[in-house]
């Protein structure tokens, strides 16, 4: 029986690699076509915004535009920490200067931690760094409220980080503490930093061009370069902005695990593919990566593939194959259950969903 529970991930899995199409090749053209245009937008629409007076009718109509673009450059953060090592060093290093350090987050922040969301020892486990209901407590108003309160203060966290980087070379205790837990860009405090196989040079000098630029911005206001609505506009900016990035977390999963490892087939079937051409699942999900299901079924599957493997897979598999069930109507069917409590059954016990094994 788990072996036959088994069998449909292997079935996906053969289908696509031995189709006629390629899907796994990687088109460089296409991240620079998107990180061009995302990030021209969003500095364009960021310094109308920056620039205008406060609560102008420019500034006020350039700020979702500045928002929508900065998620969109941002969310390449996704792409650059699932290229492999070698590929695409120029765009990972241009994306990192341009992007990265520029709003204070560089893919070495993000890279490590989210590899280990995808591993099955951590995926679902209370050490998930992007397991959301580690978070917070499902059906609690006040534990929801924290949470969202946890969300608009990051970003001050996120600068003080940078901006006092330079203390932590005291010590290489201190050195080491602030590697393993505190250099995630992750809600989930508990979670703790593999720093055994971690680029210590390259890592620090992404921080001092961090620290540069965050020990510029105030510095910019002290020597009257800018103004100091600059800070709190910025950090409008950057909230908003991790605001639409959670707000799509809540939903690229169920959320059904009970704290232990789950196995390949649980893990897939706790995941989502949106295939409704909705507003939020469109504002919420850039780049296909509302084929979440299936980027957790092939992380090496390139982001502009996604669209076109799922719609192969949903013709070659059979009727019956799981694949089709992890299709899901919208973004909001799935993030209203995230928020909510458990359904209860007749008897009084929560009704989890049934889960396979793995072979």
């Amino acid at each position: 029986m788990a072996a036959e529970h088994a069998a449909w991930i292997r079935q996906v899995r053969t289908s696509l690699k031995n189709s006629d199409t390629d899907f796994f090749q990687v088109k460089a053209w296409r991240y620079w076509l998107d990180f061009l245009v995302s990030t021209t937008m969003a500095y364009t629409a960021a310094s109308v915004f920056l620039i205008s007076p406060v609560f102008s009718l420019p500034q006020l109509v350039a700020f979702p535009f500045a928002v929508f673009w900065l998620y969109r450059s941002g969310s390449l953060i996704h792409e650059v920490a699932h290229l492999p090592g070698r590929e695409m060093r120029a765009f990972k290093v241009t994306w990192n200067l341009v992007v990265g350090v520029i709003t204070l987050a560089p893919s070495t922040f993000f890279t490590a931690h989210h590899r280990d969301h995808h591993s099955g020892k951590m995926y679902g486990t209370p050490q998930d760094p992007e397991y959301v209901i580690n978070v917070f407590q499902r059906g609690s108003l006040l534990s929801i409220m924290f949470y969202t309160l946890h969300i608009l203060l990051f970003p001050a966290f996120v600068f003080l980080r940078f901006f006092l980087a330079p203390l932590t070379f005291i010590h290489p205790r201190i050195r080491d503490f602030t590697l393993r837990h505190l250099s995630s860009f992750t809600l989930n405090w508990k979670y703790e930093k593999n720093i055994s196989r971690l680029d210590r040079r390259t890592f620090a000098a992404v921080e001092l061009l961090c620290w540069l630029r965050a020990t510029a911005i105030p510095l910019g206001v002290v020597l009257g370069v800018s103004a100091w609505t600059r800070m709190p506009l910025l950090y409008t900016l950057g909230a908003t902005t991790l605001l639409l990035n959670q707000m799509r977390q809540l939903a690229d999963h169920h959320f059904e695990s009970d704290g232990d490892a789950m196995s390949v087939p649980d893990h897939i079937m706790d995941s989502c593919n949106y295939t409704d051409r909705d507003f939020l699942t469109w504002l919420f999900f850039p780049f296909a990566i509302k084929f979440h299901a299936l980027h957790h079924l092939f992380p090496s599957l390139p982001y502009h593939n996604l669209a076109a493997a799922h719609a192969y897979l949903s013709q070659e598999l059979p009727a019956d194959s799981p694949y089709h069930s992890l299709s899901q109507p919208n973004w909001w069917t799935t993030a209203k259950v995230t928020f909510s409590r458990r359904k209860i059954d007749a008897s009084g016990v929560p009704a989890i969903p049934e889960r396979v094994d793995a072979a």
